[in-house]
């Protein structure tokens, strides 16, 4: 087993290292470049997206002729996890989620003339975009069969109806992927469509509060009342909702744990550099076994979760679906985030719980990885059902 990168691969991760040391930390350092949501704001993001596009490190996931790089999984994973040093690094290359899932799914699946609609300006970084699937009770959540969101025909167009919530990026989306009802098939009663942010029919009702740091867009309640969606605007086809989630949702949830595996390291990058010099009890916190044990063990769980994660990548670019592999990197990695920023903010003591660092904000983030893109919950008993049908198949090598 060599997990050694291919030079062309390193070649990349290398130089989204530099750029994100060089250009992406300082921006983040200074709070006048954050926006209200605390994130970063338009006039940096945009001069640093320029600067992405010229270094050749813009859309890594896309093919070329869509503007990217076309790396394949194993070369994202360790690409992403190096933009995500910084808390801004992902939208910086046009790699963030949902527009990250929604043009690998657009350039996946789309006809020609839909990519050229609606994944280019995506790939340019002219729009941003947005995945609506997620309803409150008693609708769709981890279960897409309870999906209550309705799409009638009504003579040469899809009629919408309905409610979703949770959206991420909706508040800045020009475009929208959404996922609708379109019979009681159990298989085949979802369709997937596409609608611009401009067509009547539908409208936010509020930008929900959250406990973190949000997203650009945050995450929004829609409300759909007769949004109107012509033939061409169905993707794949009628019937193919489900897959089209399905093609979707696996990359991204591992893309994810690309990124927050990055977030894990920065956390330990800080915390080890404080204990290093800060002094008690006549040395430096590094040299106490407590402090020791909290590093080693927290850096033991990264290694474990970046592993997880490669493996499923790898398995992705072999053409497997990886269901299994991706399910335990995703409870892994979400757990070690948690448990890394955790351990920093103990580590730093007043100063991690403070905004003097951006562990802070790390901390409030981590907790919603243990919930978006299925609950830890819901993977576990995906795993369950995966080592109940192979048995000791489960474990099998290749």
């Amino acid at each position: 087993m060599d997990f050694t990168l291919p030079p062309e691969l390193d070649d990349h991760r290398r130089r989204v290292r530099a750029f994100v040391e060089e250009e992406i930390l300082p921006v983040e350092g200074d709070r006048a470049n954050w926006d209200e949501h605390e994130n970063i704001a338009a006039e940096p993001l945009e001069r640093l997206r320029a600067k992405a596009k010229a270094a050749g490190l813009w859309a890594l996931q896309l093919p070329r002729e869509w503007g990217g790089q076309g790396l394949p999984m194993v070369g994202l994973a360790a690409c992403y996890e190096e933009m995500n040093r910084s808390i801004f690094g992902p939208v910086c290359f046009n790699a963030a989620a949902p527009d990250d899932g929604n043009m690998r799914l657009l350039s996946q699946v789309a006809t020609p003339a839909q990519k050229e609609r609606w994944l280019r300006p995506i790939a340019e970084g002219r729009v941003r975009s947005a995945f609506a699937m997620t309803e409150p009770h008693p609708g769709g959540g981890s279960d897409p069969s309870m999906m209550r969101t309705r799409a009638e025909r009504r003579g040469d167009r899809w009629v919408v109806t309905g409610h979703k919530w949770f959206i991420t990026g909706a508040g800045e989306a020009q475009h929208f992927i959404l996922i609708a009802r379109t019979s009681d098939d159990p298989r085949k009663g979802l369709s997937a469509f596409l609608f611009d942010r401009d067509q009547p029919g539908w409208r936010i009702e509020r930008r929900i509060p959250i406990m973190g740091p949000e997203e650009h867009g945050g995450h929004c309640e829609l409300i759909f009342d007769g949004l109107e969606i012509a033939d061409e605007d169905v993707l794949m086809s009628i019937g193919d909702g489900l897959k089209a989630t399905q093609i979707r949702l696996g990359p991204a949830r591992l893309t994810h744990c690309m990124r927050w595996t990055g977030l894990a390291k920065r956390c330990l990058e800080i915390a080890g550099a404080y204990v290093k010099e800060r002094e008690s009890f006549g040395s430096t916190l590094a040299e106490h076994e407590g402090v020791q044990w909290l590093l080693g063990e927290a850096a033991m769980q990264i290694e474990i979760g970046r592993l997880l994660t490669m493996k499923a990548a790898w398995a992705l670019d072999h053409g497997s679906y990886a269901r299994k592999e991706v399910s335990m990197a995703k409870v892994q990695v979400a757990d070690t985030l948690f448990k890394a920023v955790d351990t920093a903010v103990q580590l730093c003591g007043a100063r991690g719980y403070s905004k003097d660092t951006v562990l802070e904000w790390i901390y409030r983030y981590a907790r919603q990885a243990k919930l978006v893109d299925g609950a830890s919950e819901v993977h576990k008993m995906v795993l369950s059902r995966s080592y109940l049908a192979e048995g000791d198949g489960f474990w099998r090598w290749g």
